[in-house]
């Protein structure tokens, strides 16, 4: 019987792992540590961790292997990645220690898209729709009441029909690689795309707007209306490569990704330079300007990342040819 019970404790041991729980500040968080099985995962860790600590919920935590002695000042550690085995994948056994990081509140990828692509029309539409009342009753401006321009209605329709198609991508299209963001996100993407949508709606609109000549404005349409087709496609296209309801990472090759590492990028910007040739906004190309400026860096980091992870990969272009 002492050699059974022996054995059945020696057992236990075997398949349970505790681990000690730090901050990045070196302070232990969970007296005692942390108790997973052997064959844990990090989503197991990160449901044992929200069990000792309510206020951390999953997707607002995120652990990495502490840095090691004597590496360089700006390393960091390795990220437990989710769903990957602890002891298998990361070489963590009973006794370690890994680092815990408060994500903050998270909210929803999709909530996020949905909110920052419905307030631009919430905001542009109204000086359309509206355009008596808010610039001669509201705003006391002559010419108010007189007849909306044919440019004044095709960007309208062209604005309209762009954010319409994310909100359909959003909620049948798109597989987001995170359940979550930061909820500092969604006030930040509201206030840059609702922001822009009402002041270039604004100037558009406006009673004294002077219109580019007709050729001009059907070219720089029929360029926004093309891209915004290509956009489309890349999404398709994107999502794809995750048919299979994987969320690791895929090497596009398809379709324009043969030759330009951010084609979806690519085509918005081309979107929305068509969308400012036709109607000559100066918050227009504002927009589109820091639009694109964000973009470079996000493509930079995203062709680093695919070079890293499938050797070879080379495109032709980054984000926007002929340039990058």
């Amino acid at each position: 019987r002492a050699t059974s019970r022996h054995a059945r404790r020696r057992a236990f041991a075997l398949v349970i792992m505790k681990l000690t729980v730090v901050s990045r500040s070196g302070r232990e968080l969970v007296a005692g540590g942390l108790t997973v099985a052997d064959g844990a995962t990090t989503d197991d860790l990160k449901a044992a961790f929200h069990k000792a600590k309510p206020k951390f919920y999953p997707t607002r935590q995120r652990f990495t292997l502490p840095v090691p002695e004597g590496a360089p000042p700006k390393t960091r550690g390795v990220p437990l990645d989710a769903g990957k085995s602890l002891s298998k994948d990361h070489g963590l056994k009973n006794g370690d220690t890994v680092v815990f990081k408060d994500l903050g509140p998270q909210v929803p990828y999709a909530v996020v898209f949905l909110a920052e692509y419905a307030g631009p029309m919430l905001c542009y539409l109204p000086f359309y729709f509206f355009r008596s009342e808010i610039y001669g009753d509201a705003l006391g401006m002559k010419g108010a009441a007189k007849p909306l321009l044919q440019v004044q209605f095709l960007a309208m329709v062209v604005h309209t029909v762009h954010y319409l198609k994310r909100i359909l991508e959003t909620i049948f299209v798109h597989q987001f690689s995170h359940a979550t963001m930061p909820i500092f996100n969604l006030f930040k993407n509201c206030s840059y795309y609702w922001g822009f949508a009402a002041f270039m709606s604004y100037f558009i609109n406006h009673p004294q707007y002077t219109p580019v000549s007709e050729t001009q404005m059907l070219a720089g349409f029929a360029l926004s209306t093309v891209a915004q087709l290509g956009n489309a496609h890349c999404h398709l296209y994107q999502a794809s490569l995750r048919s299979d309801g994987s969320k690791a990472y895929k090497e596009p090759k398809g379709g324009l990704f043969k030759y330009v590492t951010c084609a979806n990028y690519a085509c918005e910007i081309y979107q929305w330079i068509g969308f400012n040739i036709a109607t000559q906004s100066a918050m227009g190309w504002f927009f589109v300007s820091c639009g694109a400026f964000q973009m470079y860096f996000w493509a930079i980091a995203k062709h680093r990342r695919l070079k890293k992870l499938f050797p070879g990969f080379k495109r032709a272009f980054k984000l926007l040819p002929p340039f990058v």
